[in-house]
């Protein structure tokens, strides 16, 4: 999966005194090199007639700890038996998927419900203060959807219609996926292969993946220091 800045930084981890310029010229005498990402294709499906949360991000996709801002978003794999759709909850603090679901329909009560269910069981039930930004496809604007988040106590938000900008976190993450899973393992023959398949990846993604916008560390790293540095005691200065 890993380009030569990765693969430089795992090795480095892992205990080799090695530079950047070696990795790469190892990496090319091996024949290896990083997958690269396919052209986008869009998925989204909107409806017009809906109302439609304010966008309270506004392309800021950062946060001062975990649980403050989750994004989402559904992607899909062809598979021989019919399209499997899956749907990610994304820690926009720690790029930890807090939520996922893999499923033969888009449903709103079935595809994305169950992603948030399972982001909002990880928190102990209460989403208190957070907020839960998605595109505007028809999905995550049902209603059995939307007072599903405000019972839940967040707060929804949705993306520009036709601005990429607004929902990019979300997409990265589904672009990282279909390239690093689903292109990289096809071709897919069941819903059920490809489900157990994510399981795996949401693992590798939260515990070994290494993550450049973390400084090169996976999230549940990012988020263990976030939650040590608020139990220890306070530096006293004189």
């Amino acid at each position: 999966m890993y380009g030569r800045r990765k693969m430089h930084a795992l090795l480095r981890r892992q205990g080799w005194d090695i530079g950047r310029d070696q990795t790469e010229r190892l990496m090319r005498l091996a024949g290896v090199r990083g997958v690269r990402r396919s052209k986008r294709v869009f998925t989204t499906k909107s409806d017009p007639t809906a109302a439609r949360p304010t966008d309270l991000v506004q392309r800021r996709f950062t946060a001062d700890g975990p649980r403050r801002l989750r994004v989402c978003d559904v992607t899909y794999v062809a598979t021989w038996s019919g399209f499997a759709y899956v749907a990610f909850v994304t820690d926009v603090y720690s790029r930890r998927i807090v939520g996922w679901n893999v499923a033969s329909t888009l449903r709103a009560d079935i595809l994305p419900l169950q992603a948030l269910d399972m982001a909002a069981w990880a928190a102990g039930g209460n989403l208190d203060g957070l907020t839960r930004h998605s595109d505007h496809g028809s999905n995550y604007m049902a209603m059995v959807y939307t007072d599903r988040i405000v019972e839940l106590g967040a707060k929804p938000s949705t993306g520009t219609v036709g601005d990429s900008y607004a929902n990019a976190l979300d997409e990265a993450v589904n672009g990282l996926y279909k390239t690093e899973l689903v292109r990289q393992r096809g071709p897919w023959r069941t819903v059920e292969q490809v489900e157990l398949a994510t399981l795996e990846y949401v693992w590798w993604w939260n515990n070994q993946r290494l993550h450049g916008e973390l400084d090169m560390r996976t999230p549940i790293e990012v988020e263990n220091a976030y939650y040590a540095d608020i139990k220890a005691p306070p530096v006293l200065t004189q």
